[in-house]
């Protein structure tokens, strides 16, 4: 479905981008794959995970009904399935490495992150999009690898979201590719995510954004009465972790360039490619789906907790967590038991399937719009020759996969979290009546059909 956009302003819209719903039309493609995902094959995932008793990462692998070795081959062989209706676009691998013995690892452990691959269409489209839960579980005792630990929310809610979307996208094409991911040792330390992240910066995989779902299961808060299933976290960090980067990767060059130029001496510390991205998520999100808020945390992850996002960030890399609004810490980390009239546990029960569809819809309208955008502009710069009230802003076309049709610009107050209005451009220069001084501002890729790229942040340039 077209999107037909003035040359003037286009909208001015709240935090919560209400009015801007008004205006931007839904990809009635992308609408139909947000439909299409299912609370019972969710719920139905969640219990199959739950069903191989642990998956701890250092249970067993022999078994075929028991332990983490289950799992993973259970979780590949369902991709495979999915794979199946792609047309060949798609194929399925475990990515296999051997931890060695240290920390929460007794022994060298081999561990297998399980990728499912929906190759891009456009062989001029470098873009990788990831999305990924961690499939293996733990109890109070995180070295405990024989009890019976369901793990229920922490995290197979994250895995069933990565695998049901697969299942839905695998039948569709994009020009960039899509790795639809499940990875274990997030509990003993983050060691899959760490290892397919430093494998991508090795093999210089041009990751637009990863995203991260863990903990997205439950809408029952343990300090109070509230069922929120309408709210959904988006934990995204400020100044980037590393400027560690893939060199000679023009979308990686452009996140180490934002830090070394200096985020917080040209006002941009929410400017970041992570918060930018968490923007994105939250106005394309709640564009398609109903009944959601979704609520942008500005910080790397929880206070005392990480995520499979940090290992991405830390290779030089774009990503955010996606978790539950109030948790109920009852149900995490926590052995089997009863007491005092409490159950404690991460058991299936205590889910909320409709919820997880939710988030699995945000994520699916989210990696279908990027993958069909065009890339972001390069080398976007504000110019600052001279003393002036107005903003020019300057940009090369993306040199990888299709030419934009045009151009948003995005402008906020300095004091705003949000983007408050979009100006339309079809050229590589603008010069607004805005001052700089006063206003953020950032550049994105539109094709003709409405799809938007992310907004990348300018740095100054006195001479282009």
């Amino acid at each position: 479905m077209k999107r037909y956009l003035p040359f003037a302003l286009l909208f001015c819209f709240t935090g919560f981008y209400t009015n801007a719903q008004t205006t931007v039309k839904q990809d009635a493609a992308i609408k139909q794959m947000v439909d299409e995902v299912s609370s019972q094959n969710i719920e139905a995932i969640v219990s199959k995970l739950v069903s191989f008793k642990t998956r701890n990462t250092l249970s067993d692998t022999t078994s075929k009904t028991e332990g983490i070795g289950a799992a993973r081959n259970w979780i590949k062989s369902e991709m495979e399935k999915y794979a199946a209706a792609s047309n060949g676009r798609m194929h399925v691998e475990f990515d296999v490495f051997t931890q060695p013995a240290g920390g929460r690892f007794d022994k060298p452990t081999v561990l297998k992150n399980v990728l499912a691959i929906l190759k891009g269409t456009d062989p001029t489209d470098t873009r990788i999009y990831v999305v990924s839960g961690h499939y293996d579980s733990r109890v109070t005792d995180v070295m405990n690898a024989n009890a019976v630990e369901p793990g229920a929310v922490d995290d197979a809610s994250g895995t069933a979201v990565s695998m049901e979307i697969c299942r839905v996208m695998a039948k569709r094409s994009f020009p960039a590719t899509i790795i639809f991911m499940a990875v274990p040792g997030e509990e003993q330390g983050l060691n899959g995510s760490a290892h397919i992240a430093k494998r991508a910066r090795d093999e210089k995989w041009n990751v637009d954004a990863m995203l991260n779902n863990d903990i997205v299961g439950n809408t029952h808060g343990q300090d109070n009465n509230l069922d929120d299933d309408v709210h959904v976290r988006v934990f995204s960090e400020g100044i980037p972790s590393t400027d560690i980067a893939p060199r000679g990767d023009s979308v990686a060059a452009r996140r180490a360039a934002l830090a070394i130029n200096g985020l917080v001496s040209n006002g941009g510390e929410n400017d970041s490619p992570s918060r930018q991205l968490a923007r994105y998520i939250k106005e394309t999100a709640e564009r398609y789906v109903s009944q959601l808020d979704v609520k942008l945390i500005y910080r790397r992850d929880r206070f005392l907790r990480g995520g499979d996002q940090t290992s991405f960030q830390l290779n030089g890399f774009t990503a955010v967590r996606f978790t539950e609004m109030n948790e109920d810490f009852t149900h995490q980390h926590q052995d089997l038991r009863t007491e005092n009239g409490i159950v404690y546990g991460d058991l299936p029960e205590f889910a909320n399937y409709k919820f997880i569809q939710k988030v699995a819809r945000m994520n699916l309208s989210v990696l279908a719009n990027l993958a069909s955008a065009p890339a972001a502009p390069e080398n976007v710069v504000v110019t600052t020759a001279e003393l002036t009230n107005k903003t020019t802003l300057k940009w090369n076309t993306p040199t990888i996969g299709k030419k934009p049709a045009g151009y948003n610009i995005l402008m906020r107050e300095t004091i705003s979290p949000y983007w408050e209005k979009k100006f339309y451009v079809t050229g590589n220069e603008t010069t607004l009546n805005f001052s700089k001084d006063n206003y953020l501002f950032a550049v994105q890729a539109v094709d003709a059909e409405g799809h938007e790229s992310l907004p990348v942040y300018p740095r100054p340039a006195r001479g282009r």
